[in-house]
């Protein structure tokens, strides 16, 4: 009989951030993951490449500013897949990578890219986080981790943060108290954000009218819940609630 890894043998996260390079769960969904942390939950970072295609810094550059920016945001563990960037195939090989990390760590809650964006690799790696959440919980995908069979886990939910392209969200989460940590831990990414010392070639993410949107942008959405600055969400399933009276208030 197969020794499997139980529940407890791993550390338990409640929620796992999944970005298809190192800055964008920072750029995307970085107050809500600090909120969480300071609610008393764990949370993780899976980075699915090492973007070293960036126009600007290398692997080894943006794996030190990760490592920068976890520290701000406070998280538990972050980890990186390796899978090349700008060739993130949904195959099988790589979902069950993933499959693996959603199975050591047991979330409760992946918050992973929109469907729709300008950029591919968010795109794909949309495909990929949605079939390893379902693969996950398949008791014949078969995955091992220290030489011993992982049990299935499958999530009870996920929710797709908001990149370049917007949509209606679902929810918004009210990120005012952690906005200046939330841009602390974006602008540890000093090789790819506004950085006047820097030799490199400009991109549309190293201007100050970028930084700008990103601010504008949290505005509005903290403006549409009767907050300064908010982080917006898209569930693909109803949400349950249960007071009424509890919301907005």
């Amino acid at each position: 009989m197969e020794e499997f890894i139980g529940e407890r043998s791993m550390m338990k996260l409640d929620v796992l951030a999944i970005g298809a390079h190192p800055d964008d769960v920072e750029l995307s969904c970085g107050g809500t993951i600090i909120r969480i942390i300071k609610d008393g939950y764990r949370v993780g970072v899976l980075d699915i490449t090492q973007g070293e295609l960036g126009t600007r810094g290398n692997a080894k550059i943006r794996a030190l500013e990760a490592a920068h920016a976890a520290a701000i945001m406070g998280v538990e563990v972050r980890e990186n897949l390796g899978i090349p960037d700008g060739n993130i195939e949904p195959s099988m090989k790589n979902r069950l990578k993933l499959v693996k990390v959603i199975r050591r760590y047991r979330p409760d809650i992946l918050l992973f890219p929109y469907r729709e964006d300008r950029h591919p690799d968010h795109e794909r790696t949309h495909t990929l986080c949605r079939e390893a959440w379902f693969a996950a919980g398949l008791e014949k995908v078969v995955t091992r981790s220290s030489g011993k069979r992982q049990k299935a886990f499958r999530p009870r939910a996920y929710y797709h943060y908001m990149q370049w392209l917007e949509f209606v969200p679902s929810f918004v989460v009210d990120v005012t108290a952690e906005y200046e940590q939330r841009m602390e831990a974006m602008q540890a990414y000093r090789s790819q954000f506004h950085n006047p010392s820097s030799s490199e070639p400009e991109t549309i993410l190293t201007t100050t009218d970028f930084q700008d949107m990103v601010t504008t942008r949290l505005k509005y959405y903290g403006d549409r819940i009767g907050k300064k600055y908010g982080e917006a969400f898209l569930s693909p399933a109803p949400l349950r609630i249960d007071d009424i009276l509890a919301l907005n208030r």
